[in-house]
């Protein structure tokens, strides 16, 4: 085995990756504090070909300096808007056709693993706060949770962890049911 080139691995331009069919997938960030999360999230959604994240609440965003550091260019890549509070990013993704899921420890959650996403319907996936999570006024407009199945003793995972998670989870559908 041996390591490939990066004209080997085929990555695209920035103008090449805003040109390109994303998948139809919004992330919302809730109040994140750490800006490096915010900036892992873009890397991962530049990753994915996520169509957009929304960033909400006191959520650092571009530009700033830790995003940019955890991000490498994903913040010029990924398209994103800044709205005021949660509620009003998920009022334009009801306007949008979006099904919106927080992605939340609640009763009678989805489990990740459960879930059935084609690929082709709008799904908008809400991350919350490193320590309290969604909102639950946040959860109470969305149209379900998907909670990460956890084995261990913390049933926690850090909100760009769980991003990467979740993303890949439905890319790996996707990729499973287009690829016959």
């Amino acid at each position: 085995m041996r390591k490939l080139s990066m004209e080997e691995l085929g990555r695209k331009s920035v103008a090449e990756f805003r040109e390109s069919e994303k998948m139809p997938i919004v992330v919302v960030l809730e109040n994140i504090r750490s800006a490096y999360n915010v900036g892992s999230v873009f890397r991962t959604s530049d990753a994915f070909l996520v169509e957009g994240i929304y960033v909400t609440g006191y959520s650092a965003k571009p530009p700033h300096k830790e995003i940019k550091k955890t991000a490498l260019g994903a913040e010029e890549s990924v398209t994103w808007k800044h709205f005021p509070s949660a509620k009003e990013a998920i009022d334009e993704l009801r306007q949008l056709e979006y099904a919106v899921f927080a992605i939340e420890q609640v009763a009678n959650s989805k489990k990740l693993n459960e879930l059935n996403w084609d690929g082709r319907s709008k799904i908008a996936l809400v991350f919350g706060n490193e320590v309290t999570g969604v909102e639950q006024s946040t959860i109470a407009l969305c149209d379900n949770c998907i909670e990460i199945p956890q084995l261990g003793m913390k049933h926690s995972l850090n909100i760009a962890t769980a991003a990467g998670v979740v993303l890949w989870e439905l890319v790996r559908g996707y990729i499973g049911a287009n690829s016959q």
